[in-house]
């Protein structure tokens, strides 16, 4: 079934490449209207357990930096073992509450093994920001054989969140500021993306430079529509047993576009620079959600760098969301634990 829902109002942004996605960037970062004031810091998380993936550099390095320096026990997921980074963080947040650990998130057998890990140690997280991201030159695929962006954006999300949450990673029987927060860092590129095929969910399709856009704008999307159906899923009435909330950061001088070719880095790196925001100041909305005692007692929360907004119509639509939770629940069932527990978060 290919759901037809339609978008209306002035939420999305229209992205046609990564020229006009540059061009709405610039837009966005010089308005002011209705933006929220960034975390005071002052304000303390001493001893929570925080998880960031994409932690070795760019927006998720300045968010373990953050994290640290407000008394949180950080770790770090990587790709790879980059234990300078680890070092960075610690010389730059004062902390050595930090530990990495490896997870190649393009492939579900190494997040099911990371789950394991969290599992086999009784780590409980009070803070999980998941925002390891990608955006590749040419269409690629996983190890599992999906779409890259699928693969990192979203499965390997909804593989992780089914996976604390039936081991008790992520704690469902807390309450107040206690509960624990999740935080998916999504795009506004979701605004303007197309309706997710539910006919040929998951289907490998092959893509060049030309509509790599309209494919990470899908991806997200689809990561999206899951935090809004995660919420819907864990937090039936007030209060929620676990805050879910997603934001887009806004454009970043982060290396996400390493791969852009040679003839577009000579104009895109030095609009990066000077116009996009540094990694520090797009981590304000990611903390804001993440520690702001008002973010802990609400749940279903977007923002678009510090303004609250509406996602899509696509991702909100319930509809949408249960196809995606149940078409997706089938990709994960060989990479899930046989216990009677694990349909539960499915």
């Amino acid at each position: 079934m290919k759901t037809n829902t339609t978008q209306t109002g002035a939420n999305g942004v229209g992205h046609k490449g990564i020229i006009s996605a540059v061009a709405t960037a610039l837009l966005d970062i010089f308005s002011e209207q209705n933006r929220l004031p960034p975390l005071e810091p002052g304000k303390r998380i001493d001893g929570k357990v925080c998880l960031i993936t994409g932690a070795n550099s760019g927006l998720g390095k300045a968010v373990a930096i953050d994290l640290a320096r407000r008394g949180g026990h950080v770790i770090m997921v990587c790709r790879n073992d980059t234990p300078t980074a680890r070092e960075e963080i610690i010389r730059d947040s004062g902390s050595t509450r930090i530990e990495m650990m490896r997870a190649d998130l393009s492939d579900l057998e190494s997040v099911s093994y990371l789950c394991d890990q969290l599992r086999a140690r009784n780590v409980k997280l009070d803070i999980a920001v998941l925002n390891a991201g990608l955006m590749p030159l040419n269409a690629r695929k996983s190890a599992q054989g999906h779409e890259l962006m699928f693969a990192v954006h979203f499965l390997a999300n909804r593989l992780m969140l089914a996976r604390w949450l039936a081991d008790g990673v992520i704690p469902q029987d807390r309450s107040g500021l206690n509960i624990p927060r999740v935080v998916f860092v999504s795009s506004e590129a979701h605004q303007s993306s197309a309706p997710i095929d539910f006919n040929h969910f998951a289907k490998f399709h092959d893509y060049g430079l030309k509509d790599g856009m309209k494919y990470y704008g899908l991806s997200k999307l689809h990561l999206s529509t899951f935090a809004c159906e995660l919420n819907r899923q864990l937090n039936e009435s007030a209060p929620p047993k676990v805050a879910v909330h997603h934001l887009c950061p806004g454009p970043i001088a982060s290396n996400i576009a390493r791969e852009s070719p040679p003839y577009i880095k000579p104009i895109l790196s030095p609009i990066m620079k000077l116009l996009f925001r540094s990694p520090e100041k797009a981590a304000e909305p990611v903390i804001y959600l993440a520690c702001a005692d008002a973010m802990g007692l609400r749940s279903g929360v977007y923002l678009h760098m510090m303004k609250e907004k509406h996602p899509s119509p696509l991702a909100v639509d319930a509809t949408n969301g249960k196809l995606l939770w149940e078409k997706s629940a089938v990709l994960l069932e060989s990479h899930l634990p046989s216990n009677p527990r694990k349909m539960e978060c499915l």
